[in-house]
């Protein structure tokens, strides 16, 4: 496994268990196990360490889709290559071909990957909520409760289909 990868994955894994820590004595406060507990401490840094934990995924994601996307330029690239016909090439349209070419890329490297495109789209949709809550972007409660939605059902889907599951190599 890569360096960055195994970095982000262990840093947010580090969050997270510091969020359940935090989350944990907020659950002893609430049952009333203690009294010498401030509440709003304890959910801004739980908040905060569960924001943590979804940006290091993200990077991780991150990480991933830039090297699939790289396989598949180099995959194309071998197809041109054997290809017999040349390339069309345009000066007007360089600005917008670039940008086709990019998003045309990212979709395919995420077709390629079903399980990165599920962990990534899980991920964005939960860091609406920790966004939400430290006031970084405020946003509808509708809309994070929208994410909230499209995050179980990515998550219900690794579930019913481990496969598609995002693997660490």
């Amino acid at each position: 496994m890569d360096l960055v990868p195994r970095l982000c994955l262990t840093l947010a894994n580090l969050n997270r268990v510091v969020y359940y820590i935090c989350d944990t004595v907020l659950w002893v406060k609430s049952v009333g196990l203690t009294s010498g507990v401030t509440r709003e401490k304890w959910q801004m840094w739980a908040t905060r360490h569960y924001y943590y934990f979804l940006l290091l995924s993200l990077a991780r994601d991150l990480y991933e889709i830039l090297l699939q996307m790289e396989r598949v330029a180099r995959d194309r690239a071998k197809r041109e290559k054997s290809s017999r016909d040349p390339p069309g090439y345009s000066v007007v349209t360089e600005d917008i071909d670039w940008l086709q070419s990019f998003l045309l890329l990212l979709f395919q490297s995420l077709k390629r990957h079903p399980p990165l495109l599920l962990d990534t789209v899980k991920n964005l949709c939960d860091i609406l909520i920790p966004l939400n809550h430290l006031g970084i972007y405020k946003s509808n409660l509708g809309v994070v409760g929208l994410g909230g939605l499209v995050s179980s059902v990515a998550g219900l889907i690794t579930i019913v289909c481990p496969q598609l599951k995002l693997k660490t190599h």
